[in-house]
């Protein structure tokens, strides 16, 4: 029984698959495989010069989430009250919003509704954009 545990200690470890060079993967092998997936997907995608559909979508799109993308140093407090009139929160949570930018301030606003609101953000100092 003894010499069995030997024996089987002694054997030699079982053969690595060809992709493996040092009981590693080589990285050259490893970048052409990421290439090689992202190749296919690459040429799936629509050719260049074709925005016309995506720009109807957009104005056929109703209803649009605001998103404060920045604001003015002087004009923090201001921009902090609007966001808290507009979403109803708290001030600490208003202030993490703003301070927070970018960051989406309402969702599924409509277009006339989310034009004034950024018009309102604009005009205290604020950058915002609708998605």
């Amino acid at each position: 029984a003894r010499s069995a545990g030997v024996a089987a200690r002694s054997a030699p470890p079982p053969p690595t698959p060809a992709s493996y060079e040092g009981g590693r993967r080589s990285s050259t092998r490893r970048r052409w495989l990421v290439w090689a997936s992202a190749a296919p997907a690459a040429a799936a995608a629509p050719g260049g010069g074709d925005d016309a559909p995506a720009e109807a979508a957009a104005e056929a799109k109703e209803y649009f989430d605001i998103k404060l993308t920045g604001f003015d140093a002087t004009a923090k407090i201001k921009v902090i009250k609007e966001v808290r009139a507009l979403t109803g929160l708290g001030l600490k949570e208003a202030k993490d919003v703003v301070e927070g930018a970018p960051s989406t301030i309402k969702k599924e606003v409509k277009k006339e509704e989310a034009d004034e609101i950024v018009a309102k953000l604009v005009a205290l100092g604020a950058t915002a954009e609708l998605e």
